[in-house]
Order: structure tokens, then C-alpha cells, then sequence
């Protein structure tokens, strides 16, 4: 399917909308304030070291310090342990010591990012792994002869007597020897300045950045489905196209430039897109809906059949509601950029050949979603397990933060509840303290409350505990926030 690349630049933030047939399937946000961290090599200083878990604590100059694992020590995971794994990692680092460290993960929730010690620098048609010697080729490139073909071609390239290997990435299945060439003097360069930045820096430092959100699109999201780049900014138009200029002529042709007086994002319905895309509900066409929790754990989809009543019967209801189900599923997974472990709670189906067909048709959408994932089938509860890559924040996690006043948890106190937890604490304060009143400040809709129907309750207390108590709503406390003053 032809795809088109919607670029909208600000000083701010830049975001990618990728279209297939006109509808939005995936956004990439970068924010200039906070761009994101993976692919960036940092020389760290090694902070904690826990047997317990095998890992470490590296400070890299980030706000929390970043996590190490025993797995991801590059040395020792090819040398191992006399053919018993890597050693443990106490007799590897210590606290102090100094290393050169690359991000896979982006820090995410309370995580820190994830590190290897493995180095690995991305260009257009080639990975660089200066600790390297081999020559590997993408899984993607699937003819063997190919395959031998290009491994061939990179070795005549590469000096026999220089270190360091590399990936043949697909791009590079049609390149010629010159951009191969182009693309090996290009990474070489790049470590080269990485390393002389190490030698004279103190940790915790950052030696090598990733590309920006625009050139990264050129690097790694470009295919030869994409028919269109279509940019709003004179600048950075100019900029990308001097890069592409640079690396991937290829590109070229694509580039437009959009100077229309209408938003871009808002001519092609991206913004409308990205409000629906932080809704908890997603309507179906059909009449049903999906609702998707997104937790600190998993995310969850749940399926309902709405107000959509089929022509033949309810199994037939179900069976149609799920199979629209499943193309939508997968095209919220790339739009909201979801990761980790989903579970999918399709309608329930008796009928064995609908659940094959279901299951077929979510195998299907999800086959157009580069990012690596994997799907069981139903489980004795009727649910779908799934996991999906997560190596960056959702879409909800970038835009969004929790809300201050229910913390996150999508549900307040009620009003009456509050009350009730009011009327405790003044009899708590009355039996420790002898004050001569009690003031209750409260939020508008609980102090009504009080004044209506649990009138009766705060005159039984006042009674009770023999002094007066009065009340104050306050306009500027929520709902669950309460104080009382003793006067």
C-alpha cells in the first residue's frame, strides 16, 4: 500500500503523520525540550552494582540513572563463562568505574533507560558494531543468493586489516557500490568523533547523538512505498533536503513543500486523529466500541458490540463487530504507539472457524506494523495475548500527564463519601483536642451536601462531641481535598 509522510515543523516540537490511503496510521512526536534518548552513546560512570538482579546503575547525566544488565555487557555475552554464561556482573563492574554505553530504551514511567555496552551507529543502508568483525544481513532481505551477494559486495568494501563489522539493513538490497562506500566512510566518522570525544571527557557525558525526528524519517521510515514528503517549514524543507541531498539522493523526487495557509495537520485530519487517539473510547464503524486502559502493567482492549445489531442473528453481531474490531486494534496499536503486554478481549465466539478467522484477520492488519511483536491465540477465557515492542513513550505518555486530581486512577470520592470521611476526622480532632470550634473547609459539593441531606449527620456530631462546627466551601479545592481548623 503507497504511503505519504506528513511533516510539521514548529520550534517546539516536530511531529510525522505516516497516511495509507488517507487515513493517519502512525505519529512520531519530538519535542525539542526532551528529545529522545535512544541510539545515543554516553560516556557513564557506574553508580550502584546489584548482584541480586545482575545489574547496574550507570549515571549518564539524565534526571534518573540508567539500568545495566549482565545480558547487555557486550564482552562478556560473547565470551562467556568457560561456556556458562557471563560472569556475574560484581566481577565485571564496580562502582566508580567509567564506560562508554549506548541507549536502547527510552526512559518510561518510573524507569530509567536501558543500556548496552554493545555500540551500534545506524546509517542509511548500514549498522556500524565497532566491537564487531562479522558482517550480517537484515532478516528482511530473505533470498539467499541476495544475501550472499550483498555480504560479498561488503567485504570487497571493507579492509581486511580495519575493526568493526556491519548489518546490511534492506535499503541497501538495491545499492550500489558507491553508497555503500559512501554510507561505511560516513559511520566511521561518526565513531571516530565519539571515541576522541571519550578521551578527553569526564563522565557523566554525552558522546553521540541519533539523527532528529525529520532525518530519522529519511534514515529509517522511508520506503519504497512512500510516494510523498510533504513538509511545512521553508527551513527545515531546505535542511532535509540538503541532508538528503547528502546521503540519500533517492529521496529527492519526494519532497514537497507545503506553503497552503491552511494548518497541514488540520487539512488532512491528523489533529482531529491525535484527540481521538487520547480517548479511551474508539468507535467501530459498525456501531460498536473499544475501550482501551493503558496501565503501568499492560494495556487492555475490551470489545462491545455497542448499538450495532446485525441483519441475521447475534452470532453473526459478533462475528462482524470483532473482525472490524481487529483491523481497528491494530491500527490504535500504531497510532497510540502501545508496547509491552496487550490483552485483547474480543466478544465472545462459540463457533471455532469465526475465532480462526478473527485471529487471521488480526494477523493480517497487524502484518503492515514494522514493530516486532507476537500473538497467541484464545486462552481458556476467550482473551487474545499479544505483546508489541515498546523502545518509546506512547503517544498518551508524550502529550498527556496524570490528572492532579484523581492521580491518575480515573475516578473521585463521591461527594457523600467525603462526608463520611469529614465526619470521622472531627471525631478524631474533638477527642484529642479541646477546641472551642470546628471548621470545616471543603470543596463546594461536599459542603452542599452537608448543608442538604447530611444536615441531620453534622447536627447529630455537633451534639455529640458538645461543640459547634462550621463550614466554608472553598472554590479552589477538588473534590476529595478537605481541612478543619480548630478555632
Amino acid at each position: 500500500m503507497s504511503e505519504e509522510f506528513l511533516v510539521n515543523f514548529t520550534p517546539q516540537e516536530t511531529r510525522v503523520a505516516l497516511m495509507q490511503g488517507g487515513i493517519v496510521q502512525e505519529l512520531h512526536i519530538e519535542r525539542t525540550a526532551s528529545r529522545g534518548l535512544v541510539g545515543n552513546v554516553y560516556f557513564g560512570r557506574v553508580v550502584r552494582v546489584l548482584p541480586g538482579m545482575q545489574s547496574a546503575f550507570i549515571d549518564i547525566g539524565l534526571e534518573r540513572t540508567a539500568f545495566l544488565h549482565v545480558a547487555d555487557i557486550w564482552g562478556e555475552r560473547q565470551n562467556g563463562n568457560g561456556g556458562e554464561g557471563p560472569r556475574p556482573i560484581e566481577k565485571i563492574l564496580s562502582e566508580g568505574q567509567n564506560l562508554i554505553v549506548q541507549v536502547l530504551k527510552d526512559p518510561i514511567g518510573s524507569k530509567g533507560a536501558r543500556l548496552s555496552t554493545q555500540i551500534s551507529i545506524a546509517g542509511r543502508l548500514l549498522v556500524y558494531l565497532p566491537q564487531e568483525k562479522h558482517i550480517g544481513i537484515s532478516q528482511r532481505i530473505e533470498g539467499e543468493a541476495e544475501r550472499e551477494q550483498l555480504r560479498e559486495k561488503l567485504q570487497q568494501l571493507v579492509p581486511a586489516d580495519e575493526s568493526g563489522g556491519f548489518i546490511v539493513r534492506t535499503m541497501a538490497e538495491k545499492a550500489g557500490d558507491e553508497e555503500l562506500a559512501s554510507d561505511i566512510a560516513y559511520l566511521r566518522k561518526r565513531w571516530a568523533e565519539a571515541r576522541n570525544a571519550a578521551a578527553g571527557a569526564r563522565p557523566p557525558a554525552l558522546l553521540y547523538q541519533d539523527l532528529t525526528l525529520g532525518q530519522r524519517l529519511l534514515r529509517d521510515l522511508a520506503t519504497p512505498e512512500t510516494t510523498r514528503i510533504v513538509i511545512d517549514s521553508r527551513e527545515n524543507f531546505q535542511k532535509l533536503t540538503a541532508f538528503a541531498q547528502e546521503y540519500m539522493p533517492q529521496l529527492m523526487p519526494l519532497f514537497t513543500h507545503y506553503t497552503g495557509e491552511r494548518p497541514l495537520f488540520d487539512l488532512h485530519g491528523v489533529e482531529d486523529e491525535i484527540q481521538k487517539a487520547l480517548a479511551r473510547r474508539v468507535e467501530l464503524k459498525s456501531g460498536g466500541y473499544l475501550i482501551i486502559d493503558q496501565t503501568e502493567a499492560m494495556t487492555t482492549i475490551d470489545v462491545n458490540t455497542g448499538g450495532f445489531v446485525g441483519s441475521r442473528n447475534f452470532d453473526d453481531t459478533i462475528f462482524k463487530t470483532n473482525l472490524e474490531a481487529a483491523q481497528t486494534i491494530a491500527r490504535q496499536l500504531r497510532l497510540r504507539n502501545l508496547g509491552g503486554i496487550i490483552i485483547l478481549d474480543f466478544i465472545d465466539m462459540d463457533n471455532e472457524e469465526h475465532k480462526a478467522a478473527v485471529l487471521a484477520e488480526l494477523d493480517k492488519a497487524l502484518s503492515r506494523d514494522h514493530t516486532r511483536m507476537s500473538v497467541n491465540g484464545f486462552t481458556a477465557l476467550g482473551l487474545v495475548e499479544m505483546t508489541r515492542k515498546r523502545t518509546r513513550e506512547s503517544l498518551a505518555h508524550v502529550l498527556c500527564e496524570p490528572c492532579p486530581t484523581c492521580g491518575g486512577c480515573g475516578e473521585v470520592k463521591t461527594a457523600r463519601t467525603m462526608c463520611y470521611e469529614i465526619l470521622r476526622e472531627l471525631l478524631r480532632e474533638a477527642r484529642q483536642f479541646n477546641a472551642r470550634e470546628y471548621r470545616v473547609l471543603a470543596a463546594p459539593a461536599v459542603i452542599d451536601l452537608f448543608l442538604d441531606e447530611e444536615s441531620g449527620s453534622l447536627a447529630m456530631l455537633s451534639d455529640f462531641i458538645g461543640k459547634p462546627i462550621s463550614l466554608q466551601a472553598e472554590s479552589g479545592y477538588t473534590q476529595e481535598q478537605f481541612d478543619i481548623v480548630l478555632m
